[in-house]
């Protein structure tokens, strides 16, 4: 078995699973982030993680494969935020019933990713 794919426990995640949990987050937060930053109230549903790791295809692909998109996918999000005023920044919207800026919508995608690299740390290395 490739180091990638051990799980600490039954029914936990392997290492594949959580960098395609953090890809397909960061994607889902661009999303909320662009959405608010062009003044679109429209209340943002939240997201299932477990719903979204069951119906990836994670685990079949190279880790390589893996850390490429997730670079790609980090490199669009730092574009996307680099475009944004400092008033869209500022716009709140709605998301998974909670108020939320754009701005903060920032900090979370990089400190979801800061939990999974603790969660790396603690239980996987």
């Amino acid at each position: 078995m490739d180091k990638f794919d051990y799980r600490y426990a039954e029914g936990k995640w392997t290492i594949k699973d959580i960098i395609q949990h953090i890809i397909d987050a960061e994607r889902i937060f661009s999303y909320r982030a662009l959405r608010i930053s062009r003044n679109d109230q429209t209340p943002l549903p939240g997201f299932e993680e477990n719903d979204y790791v069951e119906n990836t295809n994670a685990n079949s692909r190279s880790i390589q494969e893996l850390l490429t998109e997730m670079a790609a996918v980090r490199h669009s999000t730092l574009l996307l935020f680099k475009s944004f005023t400092e008033a869209q920044l500022q716009l709140m919207g709605t998301a998974s019933n909670n108020p939320i800026s754009v701005r903060a919508i920032g900090f979370l995608t990089i400190g979801h990713q800061k939990h999974h690299q603790k969660v790396f740390q603690e239980r996987y290395l």
